[in-house]
């Protein structure tokens, strides 16, 4: 799985990043299902996080989240992102 994330308009720092990494260990088991994982964080007059899964079967997920903290709204755009990959994946699973 290769992770992507790109901020606009600010520069997201070390303590952020590792913060976003740390929560990523929670998908960690699709590993084997996602090819690419980009992460798109805008600032504006408050964060707008974006999360793009493009699953090895071509299926692309895609979350959204607004909140004023860069860490409440990690948690629940992994949240969302968390929802879909295993709703996804039980797609799959009925499909064989």
């Amino acid at each position: 799985m290769t992770i992507d994330v790109r901020s606009v308009h600010f520069e997201l720092s070390e303590k952020s990043r590792a913060y976003l990494d740390s929560k990523l260990e929670r998908i960690a088991y699709a590993d084997g299902l996602i090819v690419d994982l980009i992460f798109i964080l805008t600032k504006e007059k408050d964060y707008k996080l974006e999360a793009t899964a493009n699953f090895r079967w071509g299926v692309q997920a895609h979350v959204e989240e607004r909140a004023f903290d860069i860490t409440s709204g990690m948690d629940k755009l992994i949240d969302k992102l968390e929802q879909k990959i295993s709703k996804e994946k039980e797609k799959v699973q009925e499909k064989k």
